[in-house]
């Protein structure tokens, strides 16, 4: 017969137990939460982290502006190569009536055996000439052979490297396309990082950015003070002329003025305006002169910055006029906020 006793009630003294060591649980938890919760970063801390997206994101630009380069010249190429192709199939297409011309005439001589054909001539002189022409036929058939031999290898050559070609350009385009998404992404991160400020630094940030500007402004209205130092060259003094009239433009990923740049578009820019045609990105404008040390510096030289993601016209007195950042202008500036000096580059002439 089954038990009906009634089920043991928990004493007091164990259900304050376990009441104590919930709440010893929940306020733990509570602590571990509170300490997990990361600090706000300074605005020290994010005007840094935003600075090194910044040149992390000027990378990604030269190497989408190779990218671009290296995507324009297989473009011409290719074209080059489709030109090539379309008057070689005509040339073939020649070669082949030629063949046909030629075997024709040969069928219209007379298609049984040249003996036959003497023995059967009323007239063998007349034969003689005639054979004479046939082999004549022959002779020219062979070399028209041979042409379209050469004409077709020719051909099959081209269409081989133009297809390499159009498989190296697809290759550039997703190589451009990602370094363009790598771009994006490091100014949304910097941006994140940025709307974590408040009101006042996000302002703080702002007039320090505007006070830049202002002084790179007035730096090239007055003149500013860079010293005595001659020039590298009439080409380098040309180009430094011609960026100092773009002080206060934007800095624009991709862009090469007039009215915005980013920083190979404004050197790139500016010696074109000195009549020098320099190449596009800071990876190949380092090979566009003789490379030289810091303290061999002249005013309109080149100057490298963070390995090769940053390029600028070396002003003189320790100043480069360059085109900084998203976000910033055209601007004077001290090397010794610039980062890492890899070289300077100068132009002769």
């Amino acid at each position: 017969m089954a038990s009906h006793r009634r089920p043991k009630q928990p004493s007091r003294m164990r259900v304050t137990v376990l009441t104590a060591t919930a709440a010893a649980a929940v306020a733990l938890t509570a602590q571990s939460g509170a300490q997990a919760a990361p600090a706000k970063p300074s605005i020290d801390e994010v005007k840094s982290k935003v600075d090194k997206l910044h040149h992390e994101a000027e990378e990604a630009t030269e190497q989408a502006n190779l990218a671009e380069e290296r995507r324009g010249k297989l473009q011409k190429e290719i074209g080059q190569l489709q030109d090539k192709v379309a008057r070689g199939q005509q040339e073939l297409n020649t070669l082949r009536d030629q063949i046909g011309s030629v075997a024709s005439a040969q069928y219209r001589s007379g298609g049984i055996d040249p003996a036959l054909q003497l023995f059967l001539s009323a007239d063998p002189d007349t034969y003689l000439d005639k054979a004479s022409a046939v082999d004549q036929l022959g002779a020219q058939q062979a070399d028209v052979l041979s042409s379209i031999q050469s004409k077709q290898r020719s051909l099959a050559q081209q269409r081989a490297e133009a297809t390499t070609k159009l498989a190296d350009l697809e290759d550039v385009r997703k190589t451009l396309s990602e370094k363009k998404k790598k771009y994006q992404g490091k100014l949304a991160e910097a941006q994140k990082l940025l709307n974590t400020l408040t009101a006042a630094e996000k302002a703080k940030l702002a007039e320090e950015e505007r006070q830049k500007s202002q002084r790179a402004s007035r730096a090239a209205g007055e003149r500013l003070d860079l010293g005595n130092e001659a020039p590298a060259s009439g080409f380098g003094a040309a180009a430094l002329s011609a960026a100092a009239t773009r002080v206060g433009m934007p800095y624009a990923s991709g862009h090469e003025g007039p009215n915005s740049f980013d920083c190979s578009g404004l050197t790139q820019w500016a010696y074109g305006k000195a009549g020098v045609d320099l190449t596009r990105t800071t990876y190949t404008q380092q090979n566009d002169g003789t490379k030289i040390g810091r303290s061999q510096l002249k005013p309109g030289d080149l100057v490298f910055f963070n390995g090769l993601q940053h390029v600028g016209l070396y002003a003189g007195n320790n100043t480069v006029l360059h085109a900084p950042y998203s976000g910033a202008f055209v601007r004077y500036e001290s090397m010794n906020t610039m980062g890492s000096f890899q070289f300077g580059v100068r132009i002769a002439g």
